[in-house]
């Protein structure tokens, strides 16, 4: 099975990467297309800071507060804020880039064109700077590399 890969630049915009996240989870449930459409997400940036240290700390001490009563139920929501703020700004320093692998069959050769032409022409990819590689490409090889390496 040919994989064929897009590669969307959105710079330090969160905003649109969040965007182009969600459509691409709404396409997979509403598609089915579970295995043929995988996406990853690469940051490069900013190194890590003791902001994003802090929320795993906070993660450690929520553990503490089992069983202690309603209070508990405060802090968490207080601690969960907390770090999505702190968390936020770390994030948008970095430089974001979407991996999107399509893997369709030999029989599905029309469903994969489509989806190569319709992906990069949808909203939030559009100021994107899409890139297509597949197989043969220059650019395949590596692209396949990193997409692999990424969690």
């Amino acid at each position: 099975m040919a994989h064929i890969y897009l590669t969307f630049d959105f710079a330090k915009d969160e905003e649109k990467a969040q965007q182009a996240r969600h459509k691409l989870e709404g396409w997979k449930q509403a598609f089915r297309l579970d295995k043929k459409l995988l996406y990853k997400i690469e940051r490069t940036g900013a190194a890590p800071t003791d902001g994003e240290a802090k929320p795993a700390k906070a993660e450690k001490d929520k553990g503490k507060d089992k069983g202690k009563g309603k209070d508990k139920g405060k802090d968490k929501g207080k601690t969960s804020a907390a770090a999505i703020v702190e968390a936020a700004p770390a994030a948008s320093n970095d430089d974001i880039r979407l991996l999107v692998r399509l893997a369709f069959s030999g029989h599905e050769k029309l469903s994969e064109q489509r989806w190569v032409q319709r992906i990069p022409s949808e909203d939030p990819f559009q100021g994107a700077s899409p890139v297509v590689a597949k197989p043969g490409d220059a650019s395949f090889e590596s692209t396949e590399k990193q997409f692999d390496e990424l969690a």
